[in-house]
């Protein structure tokens, strides 16, 4: 996986609100009520609850024409998506799930998708990565992205060697592929995906597809019931 050092201070208290997370989550899944001390103690739980859910709204960038992204800046829900190009499940969500939610959802003004990079399958990962950002430059990232994921729907782990990345940027129209080819190689290109990697690391983001949806996090390519009842509840609460 692509890493970066980061800020010492980002990583512990995102850390701090994973535990919190998992925890919370954990101790619900098996029909846990609060411990009495903290059932004597609702304003403190409460306090942390809100830090957490104000910890992870941060995550949004909600960035006026942020070519990695999709849907209404002011969308009531935003969904983050950590996946990895050469991910079999992350390709079966793309193309089994992710139209259907841009159908309900995104075209009509209730969700917004925010992609982040999480390369953890080696070298070809973060080369296919650092095209689909080269092809954003000249406004084709999702182009790129959907034409990537379709080398996976077979179910098997795709490989993305030169001669394929040159061959998505020309199925795809890219229309300036020398500029494309040195885009790939920007340092600027690098510190993205870098980034994108860190914010997941340090959430605790161990495997792809990963999603957070406003506060909920939605693990691998789950049926699409299951995201449109936690997109339901998120919405119910904006």
């Amino acid at each position: 996986m692509v890493t970066s050092k980061g800020s010492p201070a980002l990583r512990w208290g995102l850390a701090v609100v994973l535990v919190v997370v998992v925890g919370a989550l954990a101790w619900g899944a098996f029909g846990g009520g609060r411990a009495p001390e903290q059932a004597q103690q609702p304003t403190a739980a409460q306090q942390q609850d809100d830090e957490v859910t104000t910890m992870l709204k941060s995550l949004q960038r909600r960035q006026p024409d942020d070519p990695f992204a999709m849907g209404r800046t002011d969308a009531p829900v935003v969904m983050i998506m950590y996946e990895d190009y050469r991910c079999p499940f992350c390709s079966k969500f793309t193309s089994d799930v992710k139209p259907e939610l841009i159908e309900r959802y995104v075209d009509t003004g209730v969700l917004r998708l925010e992609w982040r990079d999480f390369p953890i399958f080696g070298e070809e990962s973060v080369a296919v990565a650092k095209a689909a950002r080269a092809a954003a430059r000249q406004g084709l990232f999702w182009e790129f992205h959907n034409a990537a994921y379709a080398r996976g729907n077979g179910g098997d782990k795709p490989s993305f060697p030169e001669e394929t990345i040159q061959e998505l940027a020309r199925e795809v129209g890219v229309p300036d592929i020398a500029k494309f080819n040195a885009d790939r190689d920007d340092p600027a290109i690098v510190q993205e995906i870098q980034t994108d990697a860190f914010e997941g690391q340090s959430l605790g983001v161990s495997s792809t597809p990963s999603f957070i949806i406003n506060t909920q996090p939605v693990l691998g390519a789950q049926p699409l019931d299951q995201f449109i009842a936690v997109i339901e509840a998120e919405r119910a609460k904006a």
